[in-house]
């Protein structure tokens, strides 16, 4: 799947680009360094013999990378270890970078090296633009090499079920980015850039790829204040008469649950018709009016005292969340690796 040039990316080119820029100002811009450092020399022939001061390439980056290194160790061993090279290798770059700059950079000591004065100086800005243009090089080609897994449920699945896991999956994979968004409605993969769906119906869907995520029961909930205004759990007539909260696409689940208890109280008055469960939870849980949810959506307003649960009746329902992945989906480690995951922490036991 082709990899969108971000803004993050674009500021990560920029990032790199104007390391080497910095790198090319420090250089011009330290007088003493300059003064010292640049000083015309008998190797530079174009300008032997000239009072005014004579410009100098850039040095070779190996002999940059020799001399950061043994500087910031204060020894030609540990750098030459560092950097996979003899400490002869070492010694000969840092000479050859003396000789191009026309200066000592290093005193050589019987156990060990220092820097000059004039190393230290110029060690500082060497130091920082190779941090500089490290980081903006892992920066952005890791950001190139990731992938993101995008991922759609419905707005309650998604905000009561699966949003509320995820930092389990990323302490277990850091490195795998998720997009989730979110749909009232979705019963197909219309979306090329999704990876994975996840889908509440039936399961008869041509996708290929399909595993059950849940068996739903259905719960008659509301706030504790309400059911205590109307005298309790056992004036169940009473609280529904007040004004019931259906869920769009699941008013015929009222009937079904009265029916399939023996409560006779077919369907009560609507108080507010929600679009999805989540909408459902959040009017019920401020005080007023009953819900019939899902309960594994009612779980956590049960678990902190939100809401209750008016009869212990549960109702099956005969539809149930579903995750579909998209054809290929096991050519993307991290999409399985989220796939698997998934389903080993939401699918029921079998």
């Amino acid at each position: 799947m082709p990899v969108d040039v971000t803004a993050k990316q674009r500021a990560f080119q920029t990032t790199a680009l104007a390391a080497l820029g910095r790198f090319r100002l420090r250089l011009s811009r330290n007088d003493d360094l300059r003064r010292r450092a640049l000083r015309p020399v008998s190797h530079h022939t174009a300008c032997a013999g000239q009072t005014h001061r004579c410009p100098i390439r850039i040095p070779h980056v190996t002999w940059l990378r020799a001399f950061e290194a043994a500087a910031r160790h204060s020894s030609f061993s540990d750098a030459a270890a560092e950097l996979f090279l003899t400490p002869a290798a070492v010694s000969q770059q840092i000479r050859l970078l003396e000789q191009h700059l026309g200066v000592q950079l290093f005193r050589r000591l019987p156990r060990g090296v220092a820097l000059t004065d004039v190393g230290q100086a110029y060690a500082l800005p060497i130091r920082k633009s190779f941090s500089e243009m490290q980081d903006a090089t892992e920066g952005l080609f890791t950001i190139r090499s990731k992938r993101k897994v995008r991922v759609r449920a419905s707005i309650s699945y998604a905000t009561l079920i699966l949003a509320p896991r995820l930092k389990d999956f990323h302490d277990l994979h850091p490195e795998i980015e998720i997009e989730l968004s979110t749909a009232v409605w979705s019963d197909r993969m219309d979306d090329e850039t999704i990876d994975l769906d996840i889908r509440y119906g039936t399961g008869h869907w041509e996708d290929r790829d399909i595993w059950q995520l849940s068996q739903e029961f259905a719960l008659l909930v509301c706030h504790p204040d309400h059911a205590h205004r109307f005298g309790g759990k056992n004036k169940i007539h009473d609280i529904l008469a007040a004004g019931t909260v259906p869920i769009l696409g699941s008013e015929v689940e009222w009937a079904r649950y009265s029916d399939h208890f023996d409560l006779s109280f077919g369907t009560p008055p609507i108080w507010l018709k929600a679009d999805s469960s989540l909408v459902a939870l959040q009017t019920i849980s401020a005080g007023f009016g009953t819900a019939l949810i899902h309960e594994s959506f009612a779980r956590p307003f049960l678990e902190r005292g939100s809401l209750v649960s008016l009869l212990s009746h549960r109702l099956p329902i005969k539809q149930s969340y579903f995750l579909v992945a998209r054809e290929g989906f096991g050519d993307y480690h991290d999409v399985d690796a989220l796939r698997k995951w998934i389903i080993e922490t939401t699918a029921p036991a079998t």
